[in-house]
């Protein structure tokens, strides 16, 4: 894996504005503290590092040649409250701590040790998985990264001994140097980390990588293997994964697999080859083609973010005639998608005259997922119009945006992640709040529409408007 990692930021696939966006922040004579967001394996800790030494380069940044790059697991750093032990920031250990080596112990002086935040001064401590920092551990570095540098105390230390060692007085006495860069990599949502730890950092977004991209990263590996390979296998590993790291894994158990087959020949790694590795693997398919050709009556395809990931909501249907009817959506949604259907029974009512009060009528997310949020009003309204008159909905095409009483599309959050997640379904086209369209960073490969109103949405998703 080591040397199937890219080696410059050429090779890192499907994230040109992250990297435009992290050396932006390093090549200032003022580089800023950065974190990462985005899905596990998309690349953030190797644009880290390789961003650090084309930054090293430039003349107009604070670094140089020798500057460290230092590398720790916010999942494993470990730390003792009463300060005996803690390799990130340093500690003192006092004599009754001093533990197998006691260089001082017998002289009852208190020793320093020095903390990865002095390794890493005057250049990069990088800390993956940051979101998973003990929170009180946090609030600590915070304060080393305002004060760039670390201070010890300990009851034991005597400024008038002797016997003191003269860089053990002045560690006591001046702190220990700590001005850094901090980069931190995270899955969480920006939400979900310490809100003063980010208002002192930059922030850049990784993206979910596409099958396209999956596809080129396998590619990648295969040159640097120098093996050959079915022209199917990198569309095959895509439909697997969304992580870069999988795919390179994948490729690499073909490849041992295919060597072990083929001993004394040329590795060539076929289809079957890497089938068979998904198969003892266990793995299914990361994305499900939900687009159809033929329109359908009741169902709608709306769009969910998970994380940093979209998704597709099949939303389905169905209406009965019945004086003295009732609604029934799934008991596990959330109350504000389940608002969303008494939004839609108005804007359904102001649209055709109808009163559903004169239906029976049933929506349910296949899944029985927790809608969270009113992104889902637009298709749902879709969904019971559709019911309720007969009219088919195309299958090719998926919607997200908030129904207002008046039958407005709102804006919603996600929506680059959503737009994915329909490429991903097969999607040809995607509808969208047309408040949100300038939020949508780069030409996908789907048509996105832009909407104001209901009537806009069914213009496109119905085969013949209403």
């Amino acid at each position: 894996m080591e040397y199937l990692r890219p080696s410059s930021v050429k090779e890192i696939v499907g994230q040109e504005r992250a990297i435009k966006a992290i050396l932006s922040k390093l090549a200032s004579p003022y580089p800023q503290h950065i974190i990462l967001y985005g899905p596990p394996g998309v690349g953030k800790t190797t644009t880290a590092r390789l961003a650090f030494e084309i930054a090293k380069m430039l003349k107009s940044t604070p670094f140089y040649e020798e500057s460290p790059f230092v590398e720790v697991d916010g999942t494993t750093l470990r730390w003792d409250p009463r300060e005996i032990t803690n390799p990130l920031l340093g500690s003192v250990h006092d004599p009754i701590y001093q533990g197998s080596k006691r260089d001082f112990a017998e002289s009852g002086i208190p020793e320093p040790k020095l903390g990865l935040v002095t390794k890493a001064h005057g250049g990069i401590l990088f800390i993956d998985e940051i979101g998973e920092m003990d929170p009180i551990l946090q609030n600590k570095l915070l304060k080393v990264l305002e004060d760039k540098r670390v201070e010890f105390s300990s009851s034991y230390y005597d400024p008038d001994d002797e016997n003191v060692p003269e860089y053990i007085k002045k560690l006591f006495d001046e702190g220990a140097p700590a001005d850094f860069v901090l980069i931190g990599a995270t899955t969480k949502s920006p939400e979900e980390i310490n809100p003063a730890l980010r208002s002192r950092c930059a922030e850049v977004y990784f993206e979910p990588l596409s099958k396209k991209d999956i596809q080129n990263i396998v590619l990648n590996a295969a040159k640097k293997l120098k093996i050959k390979m079915d022209a199917e296998v990198p569309e095959i590993i895509s439909q697997y994964t969304i992580e870069g790291r999988k795919a390179v894994n994948i490729l690499a158990d073909a490849y041992g697999y295919a060597l072990y087959n083929r001993r004394g020949k040329r590795p060539y790694i076929t289809k079957d080859d890497v089938l068979e590795v998904i198969n003892l693997a266990k793995l299914v398919p990361y994305y499900k083609t939900y687009a159809k050709e033929e329109g359908e009556i009741g169902k709608v395809f709306g769009l969910a973010v998970s994380g940093f990931l979209g998704s597709i909501l099949e939303i389905e249907a169905v209406a009965f005639e019945k004086e003295d009817g009732s609604v029934r959506f799934n008991d596990t949604a959330g109350t504000m998608a389940k608002d969303s259907v008494f939004n839609a029974a108005s804007v359904i009512r102001r649209l055709t005259g109808l009163d559903i009060s004169n239906y029976d009528i049933h929506v349910n997310i296949i899944g029985g997922g927790n809608v969270d949020g009113p992104s889902a009003g637009a298709a749902i309204t879709v969904a019971i119009l559709s019911a309720i008159t007969g009219k088919k909905v195309r299958q090719d095409t998926a919607i997200t945006g908030e129904i207002s009483l008046l039958g407005e599309i709102k804006p919603v959050g996600g929506v680059n992640e959503k737009i994915h997640g329909a490429i991903q379904a097969g999607m040809k086209k995607v509808i969208i709040p047309k408040e949100n369209i300038d939020e949508v960073y780069k030409d996908y490969e789907i048509e996105i529409i832009p909407v104001s109103t209901i009537d806009e949405v069914l213009d496109v998703i119905l085969w013949e408007a209403v």
